[in-house]
């Protein structure tokens, strides 16, 4: 049986912080509930409640919401209108398509003088005659019914016949009662007959009544696992088709019996569904010859979720009972590692010391090394991002040398072709008349 939780309540008061002491209006509806309990206590200040599309049999503790003026329990079990007497604010109340069918259980709305609309539509009161009058007659401060307005000569005219009207509905009331009656007794015999045919079930398959020993019973069912899985799904088809086929009068306990079945076959379905999970192998972390493998996990998963264990030569990491586990190239060291989560990006940081760290020593390229090679390794620098830097002889480039251009200007005039006279520097004679005063300072 579905109950009304507080949880469920908090969870429907999102849009009012989740406050329940506080709420004017709550949606219960299509939550399977079969029973209306604890809101009186909970949620004092409630002016709307919708619970509509539920299984409600009877109308109860709503007596103390004060502040009440609608009320929606439409499309649920409910038989007769009652306690509602307290709903002092009451304006507004749908009954759409229940099982009313002791139409008299109206006059219980009398207290209640704010009530301007009611929704009877789809109950069997509906279908008695004088059904409208009686209801126009007797609840006066009605303006509205079915959302039909009631107007004043309709008043006027229910309340002249109001007698009459009255006794051929109590009349009609006690057959439908009768009815009632025997739909419950046909009812209760289809659950009993139903369970007894049920149990014999349950007996037949912990074969209580076979004859064989309890090793031949194993060894029948070890043989015939595929061939029972099959002949299981062919008669839930077959269970199936009868249920869905059957005529059954449209009642409360129908209704009940449908919801249960449905929910039957679901959890049904559920337990199938946990025990093919549960049926699927372990996971192999490491081989019987005691090779260790490398498994993987899905991504995006929750810190708290994550299990990290570091070892010389793998590591582990568990994700909700998953692992994901890698072998790594080298030995590290487990006791000075860490694994961090990034608070940015989300990423899983693992940081592993190795064991033994190992210095490679610089190798020298030798003068013979070909220029085919050397292109080789400029390539292979340029990709891995490192720029290496090689001696070669000059003289072996085909291209001019960029360094020397000046010195070719100044020696154009030399070679097999003179192109400018060559210039004769004459050299000065010194004057004979110079004399050198030691207390001129220089030109230079």
């Amino acid at each position: 049986m579905v109950r009304i939780t507080e949880d469920l309540v908090r969870r429907r008061a999102e849009h009012n912080n989740c406050e329940i002491f506080s709420l004017e209006e709550i949606s219960l509806h299509q939550q399977e509930i079969e029973k209306l309990e604890y809101l009186d206590k909970w949620c004092r200040d409630l002016k709307i409640l919708y619970l509509q599309n539920n299984l409600i049999p009877k109308i109860e503790n709503v007596s103390k919401l004060k502040k009440l003026e609608y009320l929606n329990v439409a499309l649920n079990n409910i038989e007769r209108i009652e306690n509602l007497e307290g709903c002092e604010e009451l304006k507004k109340l749908d009954l759409t398509a229940n099982f009313i069918g002791e139409l008299s259980s109206v006059e219980s709305l009398k207290h209640n003088i704010h009530l301007k609309e009611l929704f009877l539509t789809g109950n069997p009161c509906t279908e008695f005659e004088g059904y409208r009058q009686f209801v126009v007659a007797t609840l006066h401060q009605l303006q509205y019914l079915d959302s039909k307005e009631i107007e004043r000569s309709e008043r006027i005219k229910a309340l002249q016949d109001y007698p009459e009207v009255k006794q051929k509905i109590r009349e009609q009331e006690q057959v439908y009662l009768l009815k009632r009656a025997r739909e419950k007794e046909e009812a209760e015999r289809r659950m009993q007959e139903k369970k007894d045919k049920k149990q014999k079930q349950m007996e037949s398959k912990l074969g209580f009544d076979s004859p064989d020993s309890p090793q031949e019973r194993e060894n029948h069912q070890a043989e015939g696992d595929g061939e029972q899985e099959t002949c299981r799904t062919v008669e839930d088809d077959e269970e199936d088709r009868r249920f869905w086929e059957e005529p059954t009068p449209y009642t409360p306990e129908s209704r009940l019996e449908t919801h249960r079945y449905i929910e039957e076959k679901r959890r049904a379905k559920d337990n199938t569904r946990e025990s093919k999970k549960s049926e699927k192998p372990p996971w192999t972390l490491v081989t019987a010859e005691g090779k260790v493998l490398n498994v993987n996990v899905p991504k995006y998963l929750d810190t708290s979720l994550l299990d990290v264990d570091v070892q010389p030569t793998y590591i582990r990491v568990l994700v909700k009972g998953k692992p994901f586990q890698f072998v790594l190239p080298e030995e590290v060291k487990p006791d000075s590692s860490s694994a961090k989560r990034s608070q940015t990006t989300g990423h899983l940081a693992v940081t592993m010391p190795k064991a033994k760290e190992i210095t490679l020593a610089k190798q020298k390229v030798s003068a013979s090394v070909k220029h085919s090679d050397c292109d080789t390794l400029q390539k292979n620098a340029r990709r891995s991002g490192k720029v290496e830097k090689l001696e070669v002889d000059p003289s072996k480039y085909s291209f001019p040398d960029v360094t020397k251009i000046i010195q070719e200007k100044e020696r154009t005039g030399q070679g097999p072709i003179k192109l400018q006279p060559e210039k004769i520097t004459e050299v000065k004679k010194s004057c004979v008349d110079f004399e050198n005063d030691e207390d001129v300072p220089p030109l230079i």
